[in-house]
């Protein structure tokens, strides 16, 4: 469910493109997440670090798209953020000894003993790879083809595609498990 109420905004700014433009779509994708971190807050009193980022830079990016009236910026806005999260997670496991993908997911997985540590760094990693080659895809999306092509692919392509690497993901995570019956 919370990956639906995450996707809010994606929507609403595909259904606001297909009723107007770019820049209607822009408007209603800063209100949605502006409305959505409202409900975050006022549900459970506290934000998220990736909800704080993912609202500035909508609202950094969008407002540029708005006042200048130039659709690059919230083209570039997706690459921004997969960018980001990219440099986070290589950056802070590779200088700084912190796995986040282990910290987001290590109260849910248990990982056999003797592997745990190589598999969340190669996870780690791996998702770190996905978020710089989804940023890529985007700009090749963005500026290749037309603006229709390109906000389809911000809501099917970026979303298909999130959810099959999350697949390939638990599927090879099932072998590094630890299972209760060993």
């Amino acid at each position: 469910m919370k990956f639906l109420f995450d996707l809010f905004p994606i929507i609403l700014f595909f259904v606001a493109f297909k009723l107007g433009d770019i820049y209607t779509a822009t408007i209603v994708a800063m209100i949605a997440t502006i409305g959505q971190i409202l409900w975050v807050y006022y549900r459970h009193r506290k934000i998220d670090a990736m909800q704080w980022i993912s609202l500035v830079m909508i609202v950094v990016f969008g407002s540029l798209t708005i006042f200048l009236h130039d659709k690059t910026f919230i083209q570039l806005k997706p690459t921004a953020l997969y960018w980001l999260f990219s440099a986070a997670l290589f950056i802070s496991a590779q200088f700084f000894q912190k796995n986040w993908i282990q910290v987001l997911m290590g109260k849910q997985v248990t990982l056999k003993e003797k592997s745990a540590h190589s598999v969340w760094h190669q996870l780690n990693m791996a998702w770190a790879a996905f978020f710089f080659v989804m940023g890529a895809l985007n700009l090749y999306i963005a500026f290749e083809f037309s603006e229709e092509t390109w906000v389809n692919f911000k809501l099917f392509g970026s979303t298909g595609l999130l959810l099959l690497f999350v697949i390939i993901q638990g599927v090879w995570l099932s072998k590094h498990m630890e299972h209760p019956s060993e």
